[in-house]
């Protein structure tokens, strides 16, 4: 069993940034693939970015490439992701996910742990 507890979100304005961490509890956090996800008011919870157990591994989704980096610490169960350039479509509820997979997913589905989430709010 894996708790994950988000931290970091606040109100920011356009082409600031924030970070976000992620704290897990459980022995096993180092042998888990890890996300972050957002969910903006009336859409869909969407992908943002994985990282694999190693930290050897990320993947972005599209449009925060260049501007997002998600990284991790095994030694002390976290993940965070560093949000720079924000701009105001990056507002969202963003979740921290977790999964035993080797690799990481995409995919809602593929996560078995999730986080209750922390507010991004970028003013234009």
């Amino acid at each position: 069993q894996v708790q994950l507890v988000e931290s970091g979100g606040g109100l920011v304005q356009a082409g600031g940034s924030l970070r976000l961490s992620c704290a897990a509890s459980g022995r096993t956090f180092s042998s888990y693939s890890m996300g972050w996800f957002r969910q903006a008011p009336g859409k869909q919870r969407e992908f943002v970015a994985a990282i694999s157990w190693s930290g050897g591994n990320t993947y972005y989704l599209d449009s925060v490439k260049g501007r997002f980096t998600i990284s991790r610490d095994n030694a002390k169960n976290t993940v965070n992701l560093q949000m720079n350039s924000l701009k105001p479509e990056d507002t969202a509820v963003y979740y921290c996910a977790a999964d035993p997979r080797l690799r990481p997913g995409s995919q809602i589905y593929e996560y078995s742990y999730w986080g209750q989430g922390t507010q991004v709010t970028v003013s234009s």
